[in-house]
């Protein structure tokens, strides 16, 4: 840490509490970064990414199972 940081008027824990309550930080790439201008861009984003993602999922098929006496030899 250099010399010439003044932190007399700082305050110890400021942030403790905000932290505890969880905190998701994302580091998005610089060419992301310039289509969203705030934090607020990007939640409207993914939720429209998952309200799409959703809406969008096939239905799940189930193979059906075969006994190995029923498989042609």
């Amino acid at each position: 840490m250099k010399s010439h940081y003044d932190f007399s008027q700082g305050i110890r824990g400021k942030y403790a509490q905000r932290f505890r309550q969880g905190v998701n930080l994302v580091l998005l790439d610089p060419d992301v970064a310039t289509s969203f201008p705030d934090a607020q861009s990007v939640n409207q984003a993914l939720r429209e990414l998952i309200r799409v993602a959703k809406s969008s999922r096939p239905a799940r098929r189930t193979r059906k199972r075969t006994l190995a006496s029923e498989t042609p030899s």
